[in-house]
């Protein structure tokens, strides 16, 4: 009989060990690829907070977040004269407070920043947003929650602001943020002259390193980087991949527990069978690779049922009202290849000593076995 059709033959037999085989795999997919997806979701939005229509940002060397690089309001305004570069835009990030919410995301901004173009206008219009005035603008998500509307005032932090309008925004963290004038977010502050990054649009025909050997020559306190070398050596986005692999890859690893304890019984159950199988011809060679075949297989069909289940459980997500914006699930090829290799790792490792065992099975005994 081919070998192959021994393996199916032996998982339909066994079909509730093949089951829960299966289904701790399929849990360990679907929870590896959740997390990694979701937390690489996050690092794409506050990577597209950043962008903003623009290729570099500039902040401060040796910071452990955005939050507490202080950059000066002036190097935008240099950059700005600078022939490479067409735009220049100085972004003050904060945390603020508000009535009965402790933490709202707050956005100290120009009024010619691109992000206020990009939302669409609920209330309100871009004339009330100065940059010499105290309007604020909300994003939709965090209007809703703080019973604000335009017209309005709105108490945030130490301070009472007019609302100039309400802006629904497609990024989560925008549309649940509040966007100040920067003059009046860096008095809130305390911040007055500085910003948090600044983000750079180059001009046509130009390239980033004209603006890193600028930035090098005439502020050294200071890095430029672009988009991507950005979003690779940023300390915070490392730590939230790290995290979502290590997390992902454990509760993998404990569904890679129950293939093991799968084929242990599997071997175990049939002892008689495989000393049959040894009298009838099988070489121990033949032995092993069929109970590393049956692992394999039920770690494919895991694999697949735990890519459906979490492509499922996100769009499910994704559907509910009060997190959309906030969930923009990445599940790529990378995140897919990675959890079919761990599937491939975690079926050879657990079917190392079945596998073993049962090729070192010497069939006179295993005949006699109770």
């Amino acid at each position: 009989m081919n070998l192959w059709r021994m393996i199916l033959t032996n998982l339909r037999r066994h079909r509730v060990r093949t089951a829960i085989g299966a289904t701790g795999i399929a849990l360990g997919v679907a929870t590896m690829l959740s997390v990694v997806g979701l937390l690489g979701g996050a690092v794409k939005m506050f990577e597209r907070i950043l962008r903003s229509d623009s290729q570099m940002v500039v902040f401060e060397k040796n910071v452990s977040d955005l939050f507490f690089s202080n950059v000066d309001v002036a190097v935008a305004d240099e950059l700005e004269k600078q022939a490479f570069v067409k735009e220049a835009q100085p972004v003050l990030f904060s945390i603020i407070t508000a009535p009965d919410r402790p933490v709202i995301t707050c956005f100290g901004i120009r009024a010619s920043d691109g992000r206020l173009k990009k939302g669409e206008w609920l209330q309100g219009g871009p004339d009330g947003f100065t940059d010499d005035g105290e309007g604020v603008v909300l994003g939709e998500r965090a209007a809703d929650f703080l019973n604000a509307k335009a017209g309005g005032k709105i108490e945030l932090g130490q301070g009472t602001y007019p609302v100039a309008g309400v802006l629904r925004m497609e990024n989560g963290f925008e549309n649940g943020g509040v966007f100040m004038p920067l003059s009046a977010c860096q008095k809130a502050f305390h911040k007055e002259g500085v910003c948090s990054v600044v983000t750079v649009a180059l001009a046509d025909g130009h390239e980033s390193a004209e603006v890193k050997k600028w930035m090098a020559e005439h502020h050294t306190r200071l890095t430029a980087l672009e988009n991507e070398e950005f979003s690779r050596s940023y300390s915070q986005f490392k730590i939230m991949k790290t995290t979502a692999w290590v997390v992902g890859g454990c509760a993998f690893l404990l569904g890679g527990l129950s293939v093991t304890n799968t084929m242990i019984l599997s071997v175990f159950g049939r002892i008689k069978e495989l000393a049959i199988a040894r009298v009838c011809g099988f070489s121990r060679g033949q032995i092993a690779r069929m109970i590393f075949g049956e692992s394999l297989l039920i770690s494919a069909i895991g694999t697949a049922l735990g890519w459906g289940l979490s492509i499922g459980g996100l769009h499910l997500l994704r559907a509910v009202p009060q997190l959309q914006g906030y969930i923009d699930p990445r599940i790529g090829w990378m995140e897919v290849s990675g959890a079919l290799g761990l599937a491939v790792f975690t079926a050879l490792v657990g079917a190392l000593y079945p596998a073993w065992y049962a090729a070192n099975l010497k069939p006179a005994e295993a005949l006699r076995f109770e």
